[in-house]
């Protein structure tokens, strides 16, 4: 999907430096694979939450593709 799609559809955008990660509360369903997967990125009690540049894109991206909602999407610059 586009950034315009994503934004469109509820997501809102993190910016990192390489890559954007997109979450949409809407459809989370607190699984916690992407607070348990890279803390460093995703941390609920931090403004802002989602930190992409807290981790290689790379791993960033492999843990998004995880989780079981679809609630994070990303993409790379």
């Amino acid at each position: 999907m586009t950034h315009e799609e994503l934004i469109e559809k509820g997501y809102r955008r993190y910016t990192g430096d390489k890559i954007d990660v997109y979450f949409n509360l809407k459809i989370c369903q607190h699984s916690g694979v992407c607070t348990t997967g890279l803390p460093a990125v995703f941390e609920l009690k931090r403004k802002p939450w989602i930190l992409p540049d807290n981790e290689s894109p790379q791993d960033v991206a492999e843990l998004i593709k995880k989780c079981p909602s679809g609630a994070l999407q990303y993409i790379f610059k």
